[in-house]
């Protein structure tokens, strides 16, 4: 650890003497996040419009009906393209046919016990 003095004067030409102490250890700064703060802020106010709108506080009423503008659309020359696409053939259909199922025999040992519920 060290120690500097620094001697200055003030307005009215008084010394004045800064001491500055200086430490070998790092320091070490923990900086917060306030990144809650601003989401619990908007919904609060969210939560007061709603509230507003819900209790007649706030009464919004059309005074005159809107309309859309004209819009002229003038086209000329232009042509979509053309695609000459070849696609398989599917031929869908059925036919009957037969298949041999096997069949599970189920014989329980003689020496377990019966269960009965």
């Amino acid at each position: 650890m060290a120690e500097y003095e620094t001697t200055r004067t003030d307005a009215a030409g008084r010394p004045v003497v800064d001491r500055t102490v200086v430490r070998d250890e790092p320091v070490y700064v923990e900086r917060r996040r306030g990144g809650m703060g601003w989401l619990v802020a908007l919904l609060i106010i969210v939560a007061l419009v709603v509230a507003a709108f819900a209790f007649g506080l706030i009464d919004i009423g059309q005074t005159s009906k809107g309309s859309l503008p004209d819009v002229k659309v003038e086209t000329s020359g232009g042509s979509l393209p053309k695609f000459d696409v070849n696609t398989a053939d599917v031929n869908v259909g059925t036919k009957k046919t037969t298949v041999e199922v096997p069949t599970v025999d189920v014989t329980p040992a003689k020496d377990a016990p019966n269960k009965t519920n």
